[in-house]
């Protein structure tokens, strides 16, 4: 898809982060754009920032939660009705939930799955066929992580969701390529980013809480520095905007993370335990 222009993007978790740096890349090139967020008045504030660049008869806002697979049907309606089409779907939003495997209750894991993994599925059941009738060039684009293709400590609920938001994308574009879709995805693992996503469970329901435990303190505060020192959010919207033109599968944020991949196979292969990656 080379042509941003008069097309539509769908983009969740736009109240902050990288997915509002996507919505503002997106308007300037040219898209309408439908905002996604649970956070109303983050997706508000969003909202008024693309309106800023675009029109306003171009910009939408919706207040869904992704895990909620009829909330994600209803998103998809209410695109479709207004703007007839969608040609770019990110399905961003996500949450961080770290702790050792052992100590962490259901709910941590179902918190953590329903945004990153099974919002990723909602996403794709509700939009993608209707994209792929369209017969036009169209592309996904679903947040996984770095964290999604090497293993790490202390972070067992986010880890393994998104190792399964990374399959998920993978088995989608196979599928897209195998039917001989128009449509092509891409699994977007990005590093260490300047984001609140060490925050999440300020949308945390509260039939999931749970108790913040020592673990889960200690790679909150680890992470909660690293990020302030991370990658600008616009230039992973730049990346994304260049890989969705070129068709890249997948999307990385730093240049060490091709090397690390390599090394990483290489102990795979001999059947070692990979060494922990360097993520900044």
């Amino acid at each position: 898809m080379q042509e941003f222009r008069g097309k539509t993007a769908v983009v969740t978790g736009a109240g902050s982060g990288i997915g509002r740096a996507l919505a503002l890349r997106f308007a300037r090139e040219g898209m309408r754009v439908a905002l996604v967020d649970i956070d109303d008045a983050a997706l508000a504030e969003s909202g008024g920032l693309v309106a800023s660049v675009s029109s306003a008869d171009e910009v939408m806002t919706h207040r869904c939660d992704v895990a909620d697979a009829q909330a994600v049907d209803a998103l998809a309606d209410a695109v479709f009705n207004r703007w007839g089409r969608v040609d770019v779907l990110c399905n961003n939003a996500g949450v961080f939930v770290g702790g050792v495997i052992w100590d962490r209750p259901d709910k941590d894991f179902e918190f953590a799955f329903g945004a990153n993994l099974w919002g990723i599925l909602h996403g794709i059941r509700a939009f993608v066929p209707r994209m792929i009738a369209q017969d036009s060039e169209g592309h996904v684009v679903n947040t996984a992580s770095v964290a999604g293709l090497f293993g790490a400590p202390f972070g067992a609920p986010y880890g393994i969701s998104k190792f399964a938001a990374f399959a998920a994308t993978e088995s989608l574009a196979n599928d897209l390529q195998a039917s001989g879709s128009k449509i092509r995805a891409s699994a977007l693992c990005p590093g260490i980013i300047k984001t609140n996503i060490v925050s999440s469970d300020r949308n945390r329901p509260d039939h999931l809480a749970t108790e913040f435990t020592d673990d889960q303190k200690f790679v909150t505060g680890y992470l909660d520095d690293a990020v302030s020192k991370g990658l600008d959010p616009a230039d992973v919207a730049d990346i994304v905007v260049d890989a969705i033109r070129t068709e890249t599968f997948l999307i990385l944020t730093h240049d060490s993370y091709a090397k690390q991949l390599m090394v990483r196979a290489e102990a795979l292969v001999e059947r070692r335990l990979p060494d922990l990656a360097e993520f900044d």
